[in-house]
């Protein structure tokens, strides 16, 4: 799209008239957009198309000039409503650009309006009271997954071409798993995560959601980057993470491991499947594939858990709105006031001492495959109409792999290779080593290119 606009091919005002119409027919049936910011898109798609008219040199326009992108409703726009997912921000209207929001805007990217996402992105789904549930294209029975499930239901209905989300425990991964999409969740530090939410523990990050490799690595490019005030820092990359896509990866050695730290999770044979034709896949690529010994134990569950729900306490609540909470996050918040600081630190210190003896081991390898996911998509309902210690359980069971690349800050991936007999789609897991995004890049492009998913889509896609 960006190389048609530039060309004169697609015009801008074109792109946004045919995502807004999109939105408009669809988006009820999906739950992708809580906001869509109809009139501002048509606005900057018409400046971008007099700045296309008006270029010496159209070539050297921004890399997303003209593309339509939205942003997810955890991320505050200027002048655009800001829910966190949740009634008690019902009201509140955006008052400056997050750091990605920025660096979006800088590249030329056009705002269709903000995703729907959970209340404060606590779940694994994104279901509430603020905007329909986000559900997946190949199932509307079924969940988008979360906390980036209206980024991905938008993207893989047809409603956004990418789109921006962030992951603090899987929540890029996991609905880009369920809705049949690639997904990246970069290094710590990669992506700046300021300057209003705190980085806290350093779990959460920002990253692409995207149909192809390519796509999510030159979404990558443009939201990378750090900004003043940041706490962590990323490895630097050589060049582009646009030419990691263009580059073979090498015979590579690659780890893998399907069973979870959490020991009632049960991984779904549709799950086993998809992750052992990933591995006979790389077998004929070419890479050394290895049984990975295990580095996380289900000691350590209890203190991610701790951090989990203290951070539900970060997003202030105004004194007499506890009432407006989801059950799930009234519990979760619970949890954290009732949490000490030195039962923090300790917890801190516990996941920190067990990387310091997994990285010795996980560095060993290029990549380290997983499932994405123990389960297939969840219906709509199976964890929020339960009550919160239960829906909490669901929620752990149902993605015990994801949360502990958040712990270590290291990259990771989830790849659609796979759709299950009832044409669900079922994402495997890559993960790298720390600054390592172009090696996982250069190897999902090669998957990509053995095992192409671009032309599979769900029948909303042609409606």
């Amino acid at each position: 799209m960006a190389a048609a606009v530039r060309t004169g091919e697609v015009f801008p005002v074109e792109l946004a008239d045919h995502y807004l119409a999109r939105i408009e027919r669809l988006n009820e049936q999906v739950g992708a957009y809580v906001t869509v910011t109809a009139e501002r898109a048509r606005d900057e798609a018409r400046q971008a198309e007099k700045a296309v008219q008006d270029a010496a040199d159209p070539a050297e326009l921004p890399p997303l000039h003209g593309v339509p992108v939205p942003v997810k409703d955890l991320n505050m726009v200027a002048g655009v409503p800001f829910t966190l997912g949740s009634r008690v921000y019902a009201g509140l209207t955006g008052f400056a650009d997050d750091n990605v929001v920025t660096r979006l805007r800088r590249a030329g990217s056009v705002l269709l309006g903000k995703s729907s996402a959970p209340e404060f992105g606590l779940p694994c789904y994104t279901e509430g009271d603020v905007a329909p549930p986000a559900r997946t294209p190949w199932d509307l029975s079924r969940s988008a997954g979360g906390s980036s499930g209206g980024a991905a239901a938008a993207v893989a209905s047809g409603l956004a071409p990418v789109a921006q989300g962030s992951d603090g425990g899987g929540s890029i991964r996991i609905p880009s798993s369920v809705c049949g999409l690639f997904g990246i969740k970069p290094t710590r530090g990669r992506i700046s995560h300021g300057p209003i939410v705190p980085e806290l523990f350093g779990l959460s990050t920002n990253g692409p959601i995207a149909r192809t490799v390519g796509d999510a690595a030159l979404l990558l490019d443009v939201m990378a980057g750090p900004m003043p005030g940041d706490l962590y820092a990323a490895p630097p990359v050589e060049g582009t993470f646009a030419s990691y896509a263009e580059r073979p990866p090498g015979r590579l050695r690659i780890a893998r491991s399907r069973e979870p730290a959490l020991p009632d999770a049960v991984v779904h044979p549709d799950c086993v499947a998809a992750y052992e034709a990933a591995s006979e896949l790389l077998v004929e690529l070419g890479h050394e594939v290895v049984d990975m010994p295990p580095v996380f134990g289900p000691d350590l569950v209890p203190h991610f858990e701790t951090l989990w729900a203290v951070m539900a306490t970060i997003t202030p609540v105004p004194d007499g709105d506890e009432h407006l909470l989801q059950p799930l996050t009234h519990w979760l918040r619970a949890r954290g006031e009732a949490t000490t600081a030195p039962q923090v630190l300790q917890a801190h210190a516990v996941l920190q001492g067990a990387l310091r003896a997994a990285f010795p081991v996980m560095d060993g390898f290029d990549a380290i495959l997983h499932p994405t996911l123990a389960q297939p998509p969840a219906p709509i309902g199976y964890f929020h109409d339960q009550e919160p210690v239960e829906n909490f359980e669901r929620q752990k069971r149902f993605t015990p792999f994801c949360a502990m690349y958040n712990i270590s800050g290291q990259p990771a991936v989830t790849v659609p290779l796979h759709w299950n007999e009832d044409g669900l789609p079922i994402g495997i897991m890559l993960a790298g080593r720390l600054g390592g995004e172009g090696t996982l890049i250069s190897l999902s492009a090669q998957l990509e290119e053995a095992r192409p998913w671009i032309g599979r889509t769900p029948d909303i896609w042609t409606a």
